[in-house]
């Protein structure tokens, strides 16, 4: 299971990540965009990925990753259920959140 001590010092590893309060949320951003957020209530993430990484990651395990059901969803925000997700798989979606968001344009 993905605590929020393993995930902050997972996001906090990435090149000028911080955290920041988002609502009720815990986010992790880099260059002021959240690439991360950690719901703490639900015990969940929702990570920012790239339309194939989404694709993919719900294939993998459609109780683990799954897009929001609106419009976010469609745009790559993709919820993470902490209890089931393996600590590398999640690794993984997180390095590719982060690496979404860093390659996007201004």
């Amino acid at each position: 299971m993905i605590t929020i001590e393993n995930f902050r010092k997972l996001a906090l590893s990435f090149p000028n990540a911080t955290e920041e309060p988002h609502f009720e949320k815990t986010s992790f951003r880099v260059k002021k965009k959240i690439f991360a957020t950690f719901d703490e209530k639900n015990h969940h993430a929702v990570l920012k990925l790239n339309e194939i990484d989404q694709s993919v990651f719900c294939a993998s395990s459609e109780k683990i990753f799954y897009p929001i059901p609106n419009k976010w969803g469609k745009q790559g925000w993709t919820i993470v259920e902490l209890s089931r997700v393996r600590a590398e798989m999640f690794e993984d979606a997180l390095i590719r959140s982060y690496e979404t968001v860093v390659s996007q344009k201004k």
